[in-house]
C-alpha cells in the first residue's frame, strides 16, 4: 500500500477519475478531461447513458 500511494505520488497526473466519476454520478458535479482545454467542463447523464 505505502509503494502505490508514493507511486501515485509521484505521478504528474494522480488516478482521480473513478472519484470524479462517482462525484459526477452522485451530486451532478462536474469533471475536466485530460484531452480538452483546461477549465471546460462536462457532465454526463449517467443513468440516460446507461440505457442507451
Amino acid at each position: 500500500a505505502a509503494l502505490t500511494y508514493y507511486d501515485g505520488y509521484r505521478q504528474a497526473r494522480l488516478p482521480a477519475n473513478l472519484l470524479q466519476a462517482q462525484r459526477d454520478y452522485f451530486g451532478a458535479h462536474t469533471y475536466e478531461r485530460t484531452d480538452k482545454a483546461r477549465g471546460e467542463t462536462f457532465h454526463t447523464d449517467w443513468i440516460r447513458e446507461r440505457n442507451i
